[in-house]
């Protein structure tokens, strides 16, 4: 029986690569799939990982329909026996359930991969419906670590080096080190990966050295 799965983890935890290999995988031992993503790092209709492996892959605008897609595949001929899908946590709730009926009514597998919660430790819609819909859900074993050494669960956004809780819940940025000396007249965006207590008291790695890791005040008051 086909199934729905959900793969997260926060970033930097390898969601990418994994991907990756679940299409080549399948794709060795004959199967057919296709490949979704949507606000990739390395720009439109690519699925890449932070280890340097690309793939073509198919842009998911907030108007794209994967029943009708499918369908339209396979009316004209085409097989499909997977779907590969990135950067699932933007998708609108409207598109995971899509992707639960390709599962449920044409029998095919579907292999999501999202972050669950934005910078704001909120969950992402696509996110939401996919924990609320998915056959299996797994929790990615490859730990992305906080600047301090503790297992990171919060994904943080800074600009210009400050961390921020608040703005558009999709800009895209990487979680690569960027120098903010020279922003330029836009803020320079980037996201870093933090335990709950550094993501709480906004601690992020450019901070705790400019305090030179100075202990921090106790936390009451």
């Amino acid at each position: 029986m086909a199934e729905l799965h959900f793969f997260t983890g926060t970033m930097d935890s390898g969601k990418s690569t994994l991907a990756l290999q679940t299409n080549h995988n399948h794709a060795v031992r004959g199967r057919s799939g296709r490949v979704f993503t949507v606000h990739d790092r390395a720009g439109e209709s690519v699925l890449s990982s932070r280890l340097g492996l690309t793939m073509d892959a198919i842009e998911v605008p907030e108007d794209f329909s994967f029943w009708r897609y499918v369908v339209d595949e396979l009316t004209h001929g085409g097989r499909i026996d997977y779907l590969i899908c990135d950067e699932a946590q933007f998708y609108t709730p409207d598109q995971i359930d899509e992707l639960a009926k390709v599962v449920d009514e044409l029998q095919i597998d579907v292999f999501a991969f999202g972050i669950l919660t934005d910078f704001r430790s909120r969950l992402f819609p696509g996110s939401a419906r996919l924990v609320e819909l998915a056959d299996r859900m797994e929790v990615l074993q490859v730990e992305a670590l906080c600047w301090c050494g503790k297992r990171a669960t919060h994904n943080a956004r800074t600009e210009d080096g400050v961390m921020v809780v608040e703005g558009e819940v999709i800009v895209v940025g990487d979680v690569d080190h960027h120098d903010a000396a020279d922003p330029g007249p836009a803020p320079e965006v980037a996201y870093e990966v933090l335990c709950r207590q550094h993501h709480r008291r906004r601690l992020t790695a450019a901070r705790a050295r400019a305090v030179s890791l100075a202990p921090e005040p106790l936390p009451f008051g």
